[in-house]
Order: C-alpha cells, then structure tokens, then sequence
C-alpha cells in the first residue's frame, strides 16, 4: 500500500502510511521533499501542526531489508486555511444557591472557530486567572450574596458576553459535634501498631484531636490514629479523642490498649550451607537459611573462629588461595530465645594451571584482524562439552558492552598483586579492569573502573536512533599497549548544553588514571566542497559520528575510523591519527571530501595492518568518482564503497583501492560494501611460487572478494578487477567480519550455516570445505578460534537472539559442534544478546560481551 495523499486545515497534523513486505526485518525512513526527516522510522508518519507554508510538500518513505530497499510514491501534502465563526454560546450560566464556606461553579458552553477563549466577571469586573469554560469561586461568604457572574468569548473572528448569573449565599445552620460510632479496644502482639477510630456528625465539619492516657498526640487530628509499633509499655494505654466545631466539643469514650508479648522460638536451621568447590582467586559463597522469632542474628566461622563482618546469611569469601583448601565454614544463629550452630560446610580450592601468557591487546588479536588465538592450552576438543565446560559467571557493568573486552596476562597491580586483568568498555563511558580470574556466578573482583565524562556531562543520547541505544558512550574496541602502560579508548559524550564531543584518552592500565595529558577532543576539517562543507573545508561535526570501528595501533600511533550516526547526514569519510605518547593529532584523511556519506563502521571489526604499516578497511555506500586519474584513481577524491589502502605515515595518504564495477548503484541502493569487515592472510605462495598478500571482504551483496593487497584492482565500469571472485556461497549479506586459521577463512553471513573456505595455492576453495549444521540469522556471526598451535582448533561463534547461544565447533570439521549454551539444563549457560559481539578466548576461559555484562565461560569446578 503507497503512501495516499492528505488535506487537512492549518494547524491541524496529516498522517502518512505504507504497508510494505520483505524478509524481517524491515525498516522505515520518511523523507519530505526528499530529505530524511529525523526520528521518521515506522510504517506511518503524522507530521506536526501544519501551516500554509507546508502546502504542496511531498512525502515518500524508502523501505530496506538485508537484501536491498525500495522507495514508495511521493503523497502530496494540501493545506487549507481554517474556516473562522465568531463566538456563539450555547449554554448560558444558571444561577448558583451555596451555604456560606461553600463554593460555587458557574459553566458556559461557546461555539466558534478558531477555539474561543474565555474571561469570567464579577460584577462586571474580571476575575484574575478564570480563563477557563468554566469557573469555581473561592469559599463564599454572606457578602457574596447577590453577586453577578458573566463570561466573555472571544477569538480573533468577534467576541460575545454571557447571560449574568446570581450567586445566593444562604447562612449555615451550625450543630455540635455528636458522636455516633464510639473508639473501640484493641489488642495486639509488641511490634505491631494499634488503629482506633471515631465516626462523629456536626456543622460545621468537626476537627479532631486524639489522646493518650489524657494527653494530646501531637499530629493526631484525623478521624482515625494508628500508633507506632507498639512495646510491652504501651499495654493498658487509654485512648479518646476530642471533637471541635465552632458549635461545641464533645469527647469520646476512652478505648484500651492491649499489648501481649508473643512466645519467642528459637532458631532453627531449616537449610544447611553447602560444600564449595571454587579455583584459585575465585570467592566461594555459603548460605544458611533459619527461622526463628525475629530478630535472628548471623556469626560465620572458618575453622570454628568468627570472621569479623560475616553476620548475615550469606558469606561470600574473598578470592581463594591454595591455603584455603579444607578449612570448614559454619554459622551460628541466634535470637533471643536461644542459639543454634549450623552444620560445617568445606571448601575445596582447585589450582588451575595457567601456563599461557597471552595478551589480546586488539580487536580480533592481531592487526591482520585473524580473529585466532594460536596460545590456548586449556580448552581442547576433549573438555569443551556441555559436563565439563560452561557459563562460570559474569562481570556486571554500567551499560551495554559493545566492543570486544581486552586481555593482559600476569600484570603487577599495585597492592593487589600479579592479576590476569580483564578490560572492558561500556557505553555509559565507562572503563572497567576486572580480574579475570575472580569470576564466580554474580561475583567478581573489580581492579578499577574509570568514568569517561567530564564534569555535568552524560553519555549521548541515540538521538532517535535504534542503532546504538539506548545511549552511546565508548562503542570501539580499545588498544592496549604494554609498554606504554597505556589502554587508548575513544569516547563520546553530551554537555548540560547538549553539545556532543568525542575525546580520545589514554589510561594507566593498573589504575585507570589519564595519561599523556589527555584527554583530547576529536576535531578535524579537511580542505574540500562534500557535503557540510563552508568555504572549501569539509569540518568533522561530533553529533554526525560515532566511533564504531576499533581502533588501530602502528608502531607511535594510533588510528580512528568513523561511521556515521544512523546514516544521518550531512556526513563524509573520515580517518584520523594520534601520537600515541601526547594523543596530539598527526594526520586526518578525508575519502569522500568532495561527496557525501562514505562512513567506516564494517560491524565493529577494526581497521586491519599488514607488517609494512599498510592500513586496510572497507568504506560503506557514499560517494565514488567515477572519472579517474591518470593513476586510476577518482579524479574528485571520493572513494565511497571502496576497500581502501592507506599509508600509516604522515599525511595519510589513499595509496591503493578496489571498487566493483557497479559501486554507484550499490551505494545508491544501500548494498554497500562496508557493511562488513576485512581480514588480512598470512602471506601464501601461489602455483607458481610467488608469494601473495592477500586481504578478504565482503558486503552486503553476498560476494567473496580475495583481493592482492599489491595491486587492490582500483574501478573498471566494465569488470570488477579483483584477484579472485567467488559468487553463489552465501547465503546473505555479511554484516560481520571473516576469519582465518591454520589454511583457511571461515565466514558467518546472514541467514546462513558458519563456512569454511581452504586456501590453496594462493586461492580461497570456490565452495567450503564443512559447514555447521545450524544457520545464524541477522546480523550472522563473525567467528573466534582458539587452538594450542595447530591442534584442537575450535571455531566460536555467539548467535544473536534476546538470549543469546554461544557455539563451539571443530575448526577441522563445522559439521562437529563441540558445545553450545543452550544444552546444559535449567538455563544453567544463558546469558543476554547483544549484535555485532564476538567471543573473546583467553587463557581457558570464553568471553562474550552483553546488554549488562561480560559473560564468562570455562572448565566447571
């Protein structure tokens, strides 16, 4: 169903509609003389209050799924100039009779268009504040009596004054209080309050004043009194009340206070605590459950000694050494009818040998972005099942946890001691060190934790959009640098003002602190006439961007690649790098300065690097000039839709790039190239013997492209020069990134099975090699693989859902899957979903960022 014209009077709203079918799911974007309209992203849009200046406006809707978007008729907006009548009052005001203390309500009822207003009188003199149709006197008095009130109504076509209407005000008869229903005894047990109640008549209305063996309780003027709790001393109280008017008083009845003292019962332990069995630097947690006359109270002992602080019912250890192993936990309860000791408990602490010493320092492990940890000695074919493997806790955070957490192995903490730290981001900007050795169930040890804003500042808000919500805060993976003792984290914010800012910092890595100075706020400008741009300079504006990709570390410097916020124009491509010591800014790189949109996003994977300090990354649909260079190169600078190579040196500089022949119609349909990330292959010898440097991508159009990183291909209108095409193998778009292990690139499109390619002879196999039995649907998956060496590869995927499954498959053969989280009873392994989120394997244990948390899987206790 298209869009249907409307024709509606000014200052009214018209309403547009579209019913459109489509693979789920589907989404909306209005526009209005072909511009998007913020916020505009349903099946319908009802336009704010018209005026005659949206006249012959149109309005169409452009309709995208995974597999492409089609664009609705244009509906034409008609607006008429609102008809006018002067005011006409159907309803005059009838007099008004009332008692003196009373109120009084006069009413109209007026036709008239535009809406009429109103101002009431008294006796002919208006009336502060009565605007309404209707007007409600104060409390009358004798000298009101006789009082005339009239309303005029008024709009801009005339005006018309009501009929007047008497106020008669008649003198109350007063009679004394009288009480009709007496206060009643009550009785109840200490602790518990006590409510008597009186029900007594009088004109006019009586007050009210309770009383306490003949002493007033202050507050106590309501026809009912509750006490407080009530104490053995309170038995025997007498309690009355007076009621007033100006007529007389009276005073109740005088009502008894009862109070029992219960029979306290001694404690009993109903449920014992429970053996644990926890790794080394894990807490244990024992429970007792009793009952018992309140008040029960809690004393936990390790080895028979009382543990100074533990007096509740649950006792949560702290982190466990070898040491600890065999002592006994018990608790004693007690009340003051009695004790009771609860059985032993025993605690046995296992010593996990960690033996890998394996940083993940960057997205995806390695600037190739492989997405494989080589290291991994624990976790084997043989444990990763559903009996020995599993969910073993979680670390709880502020916010989502959209980039991929860090990892340091045996970092000195200060007053901590040596810890496996965990990093992990938030997009409330936050920055947590965990260590990562600590988690067990909801409980776990926070190193530190560091707030990204500024004083009076909040993370952003997603400014109307679904992508990044409900706010928006650190988004890209960081980049740790050991010897620097640094993590680089970039981080957007908003001001009390409502300005946005994104400032890149540098953090100590075992305190959180700034470093370099830091931090420093993003800005750019970039010479050029694309889109935004004022007297040849394009300039980076905050509330466009968001910093989705993760960041890149070469050598002194760091680099960022930004997206644009929910396609929102007016935006361009931009690159930018930082001195990694003072985070002054070194270089910025525009790829569309002459066009529009070109945003770096490719799902959340990071900008890849090959060991030349090339940089590689694939730019989603915007601009691309079609008119090359005598290099082959756009003669207008923009290269939107390209995978592009650039120098790491200063200035940045487009060294190389590919571009398929039919790139401006993909752009145009929002089939972009960028939608996923690239990877880089270890250098291969092809059949002839050459080595080859290869990098593998695709988008949204389902086409593997194997390009030769030392000759990208550039554009040809006619053909797609790249080094190898593959068609026909996915079943999707890719809004993911491929990965790469031990000869082969294994890939996780849309609505289709995880697949692995082999690489021979320099070419990826033109169909995989194995394939998973079960398929991923939107946004697919972009796979992890952890192995010792070469052996007991296994290929991780997390599937996105509400709850989300975390699946481990053999690399050797996808039809094998070892795990998934879905198989152990009684929702033991789930955990929330979050999209575009990889795994994270390190050092024997899984993690997988969520809606609130990191998720952490490994060997079970």
């Amino acid at each position: 169903m298209q869009p249907v014209s409307q024709t509606v009077s000014v200052g009214q709203s018209a309403t547009f509609s579209v019913a459109a079918t489509g693979s789920a799911p589907l989404t909306y974007q209005w526009r209005k003389n072909g511009v998007n309209m913020s916020g505009a992203a349903n099946a319908s849009y009802t336009t704010p209050a018209v005026t005659s200046a949206d006249s012959g406006a149109r309005f169409d809707v452009l309709v995208s799924n995974a597999m492409g978007t089609a664009s609705s008729t244009a509906a034409t907006l008609t607006v008429s100039a609102a008809a006018t009548a002067a005011p006409q009052i159907t309803s005059q005001p009838v007099n008004q009779t009332v008692s003196t203390g009373q109120v009084a309500t006069f009413s109209v009822v007026a036709t008239g268009a535009p809406t009429p207003t109103y101002q009431w009188q008294k006796n002919s003199v208006k009336i502060g504040g009565a605007t309404g149709a209707s007007y409600t006197t104060p409390a009358t008095t004798a000298a009101d009596s006789g009082a005339k009130f009239g309303v005029v109504v008024s709009n801009s076509a005339g005006s018309v004054t009501s009929n007047s209407a008497t106020l008669t005000v008649n003198t109350a008869t007063s009679a004394a209080p009288k009480i009709t229903t007496q206060p009643a005894n009550q009785a109840v047990t200490t602790g518990q309050t006590a409510t008597f109640s009186v029900v007594a008549t009088g004109t006019p209305a009586p007050a009210y004043q309770w009383r306490k063996n003949s002493a007033n309780i202050s507050g106590a003027t309501s026809p009912s009194y509750t006490t407080p709790a009530t104490t053995s001393g309170d038995n025997g109280a007498k309690f009355d009340v007076v009621v007033s008017n100006s007529a007389g008083t009276v005073t109740s009845a005088a009502a008894t206070l009862t109070v029992n003292t219960p029979t306290a019962s001694a404690p009993k332990v109903t449920t014992q605590p429970g053996s644990q069995t926890v790794n080394v630097g894990q807490a244990a947690t024992f429970t007792v459950v009793a009952s018992g006359s309140a008040t029960l109270s809690y004393q936990w002992q390790k080895n028979a000694v009382n543990i100074s602080g533990a007096s509740s019912s649950t006792y949560i250890t702290p982190a466990t050494v070898a040491g600890d192993t065999g002592a006994t936990f018990d608790v004693v309860v007690s009340n003051s009818a009695g004790t009771v000791t609860s059985n032993n408990a025993t605690l046995t602490v296992n010593v996990v040998s960690s033996t890998s010493n394996v940083d993940v320092v960057t997205y995806h492990y390695d600037n190739l972005r492989t997405g494989q940890n080589t290291k991994e000695t624990t976790l084997t074919h043989a444990n990763v099942t559903q009996a020995k493997f599993g969910k073993i806790g979680s670390f709880a955070v502020d916010g989502k946890v959209d980039a991929q957490p860090l990892y340091l192995s045996g970092l000195a903490i200060p007053n901590q001691g040596t810890k496996n730290v965990l990093y992990v981001v938030t997009e409330h900007d936050t920055v947590y060190a965990f260590d990562a050795d600590s988690v067990n169930g909801t409980t776990s040890t926070k190193l530190w934790s560091a707030s990204m804003l500024a004083s009076g500042e909040t993370s952003s808000d997603d400014r109307g959009c679904g992508q990044v919500t409900p706010e928006i805060g650190i988004t890209s993976t960081p980049v740790i640098d050991r010897s620097r003792n640094a993590i680089y984290v970039v981080a957007v914010s908003k001001t009390s003002s409502g300005s946005y800012i994104h400032r890149i910092h540098a953090l100590n890595l075992t305190t959180g602190a700034e470093l370099f100075g830091g931090p420093t706020i993003v800005t750019a400008e970039y010479s050029g006439s694309g889109a935004g741009s004022s007297n040849g300079k394009v300039t980076f504006d905050p509330k466009l961007y968001n910093e989705r990709p993760g960041l890149l570390q070469i050598g002194n410097t760091i680099y960022t690649t930004w997206g644009s916020h929910c396609d929102a124009g007016p935006y361009t491509s931009w690159v930018m790098s930082y001195n990694a010591d003072s985070l002054q800014q070194l270089s910025v790189l525009n790829l569309t300065p002459n066009g529009s949109e070109g945003g770096i996003w490719m799902a959340g994977a990071a900008p890849a690097a090959d060991a030349a300090g090339n940089i590689y990354f694939i730019i989603g649909n915007g601009d691309f000039g079609t008119t090359l260079d005598t290099k082959g190169f756009p003669a207008n600078g923009n290269c939107g839709n390209c995978f592009a190579k650039v120098s790491s040196t200063v200035p940045l500089t487009l060294l190389d790039y590919f571009a398929t022949s039919n790139t401006v119609s993909e752009s145009n349909a929002d089939t972009d190239f960028g939608s996923g990330g690239p990877v880089l292959i270890p250098d291969v010898v092809d059949g002839t013997g050459n080595t080859r440097h290869l990098a593998v991508g695709s988008g949204k159009d389902t086409t593997i492209f194997v390009l030769d990183r030392d000759n990208m291909g550039k554009f040809d209108s006619s053909k797609n020069n790249a080094y190898q095409q593959i068609n026909g193998q996915l079943a999707g778009g890719v809004w993911a990134k491929p990965s790469y292990f031990n000869g082969a690139v294994y890939y996780g499109s849309v609505g289709d099975a995880i697949k692995a390619f082999p690489v021979s002879a320099a070419k990826l196999a033109t169909s995989p090699s194995s394939h998973t039995g079960n398929t991923f649907g939107y946004p697919g998956a972009t796979p992890s693989i952890s192995a010792n060496g070469t052996s007991d590869g296994i290929v991780w995927v997390v599937e996105n859902g509400g709850t989300a499954v975390l699946h481990a498959y053999d690399a050797t053969n996808l039809a094998t899957e070892l795990y998934n989280s879905n198989q152990a009873a009684n929702n033991r392994d789930h955990f929330n979903g979050n999209k575009y989120i990889t795994a994270m394997v390190a050092n024997g244990k899984v993690f997988v960022g969520s809606t609130n948390s990191v998720a952490a899987f490994g060997l079970l206790p």
